[in-house]
């Protein structure tokens, strides 16, 4: 085809042209495209929603996108104005989520005990309940030996859930004494494992508000945002690992990220020459760690208002794959964020600002964060409720 005629075309002879390429290679190339645009595209004729709803393109295209990054908030005078965001860091939009009833069983429970992580929502106390993110409906398990608050909690192999931590409840009482066993619970059992508690090193601080968890190769580890003490349990053979210390000069607080490679400590420093945000490669044997990177100056005080003292106190930290997102969990500028993408080659880390939360956000008690992969095929059963027509 000559550029004379190429540009004369019409819309309906492209669209003709575009027909005529084979089902492999149309595929192809909507493997290319963002899960929003994905959605959208599939509405143009039957042959590509055809392909796009194929379980083996969606198996596909899961690996070529990006995790996305979800907040929640809940208030806690009206669950009504609860709302959850999600964020698509490919096509760089967020997205107003459907608000998820709550349970018969749980519709009283503190918000200490609601958590997400892995693409599911958890109520943990006082009965333990589950759901995922897109398509919302309660599941109900067997009741924790040890219902609890604030524990950590990871999925892992075939929707295995992992509870660490937390602080016993006891009939709308909390117990700060006890050191909880580790439970796991198995879906094709339908009941929970007791495993070993935490190390007690741990003890001071054993709940998800002193610590942060990440899923690597095999392994929950486990990290004290204060107190920089680490260690990490097998999935497999369920043990806990020496505690040891990862404590970077001038860290003031950090958290543990398992990224797509290696494990990253992210944390605010004070430092002569002020304070900053910074990330380090942390060596799953040794527990060595190696700087790898800094937030710019300019984007880690886009996340504040004033220039109090303890500003940085109410920064939060999550990642998945090669994200790092970092963000203000107070109200003030509707819960700013940035992100951070490290390249898989070469470890470079490029650094931008998450766009502004789509209008009107609601101002919470607390605030629940955590990445997670996202199937094209359940995004596709929520694309009215996403705005994705």
């Amino acid at each position: 085809m000559n550029p004379s005629s190429s540009s004369s075309s019409s819309p309906s002879q492209m669209i003709t042209e575009i027909t005529h390429l084979s089902s492999d290679l149309i595929e192809l190339i909507l493997s290319f495209l963002p899960i929003s645009t994905l959605i959208t595209v599939s509405t143009v004729c039957k042959n590509w929603h055809s392909i796009i709803s194929s379980s083996s393109f969606s198996s596909h295209n899961n690996h070529n996108h990006k995790p996305w990054f979800f907040l929640h908030g809940i208030h806690n005078i009206s669950y009504k104005n609860n709302q959850s965001f999600a964020f698509d860091p490919t096509s760089n939009t967020w997205f107003l989520l459907p608000t998820f009833p709550t349970t018969t069983s749980n519709q009283n429970q503190p918000n200490t005990s609601f958590i997400g992580t892995n693409g599911f929502f958890f109520i943990t106390a006082p009965k333990f309940c589950y759901t995922t993110i897109l398509h919302p409906f309660w599941h109900a398990t067997p009741n924790l030996h040890f219902p609890r608050i604030n524990p950590l909690l990871g999925v892992f192999n075939d929707n295995k859930f992992v509870v660490v931590g937390g602080v016993k409840f006891i009939g709308n009482l909390v117990d700060i004494e006890d050191r909880l066993d580790v439970e796991i619970y198995d879906p094709s059992l339908g009941s929970w494992e007791i495993c070993p508690p935490l190390p007690g090193d741990f003890r001071s601080g054993n709940s998800s508000s002193s610590l942060s968890s990440a899923l690597f190769k095999g392994k929950l580890y486990v990290f004290g945002i204060y107190s920089c003490f680490v260690s990490s349990f097998d999935l497999e053979k369920h043990v806990w690992s020496d505690v040891q210390t990862i404590r970077p000069h001038g860290v003031v607080f950090s958290f543990l990220v398992s990224c797509r490679k290696q494990l990253v400590l992210a944390g605010i420093c004070n430092l002569a020459h002020g304070s900053c945000f910074n990330l380090w490669k942390v060596d799953e044997r040794t527990m060595e760690f190696t700087e790898i990177g800094a937030m710019p100056h300019d984007l880690l005080y886009d996340l504040f208002d004033a220039d109090e003292d303890d500003k940085f106190a109410s920064l939060k930290c999550v990642g998945l794959g090669d994200l790092i997102y970092v963000f203000n969990e107070d109200y003030h500028s509707v819960y700013p964020a940035c992100v951070c993408e490290i390249d898989g080659e070469s470890g470079k880390c490029c650094w931008r600002r998450v766009p502004q939360m789509p209008l009107p956000v609601n101002k919470f008690h607390k605030v629940i964060s955590f990445c997670s992969t996202i199937s094209l095929h359940s995004v596709l059963g929520q694309r009215q409720n996403l705005g994705l027509h």
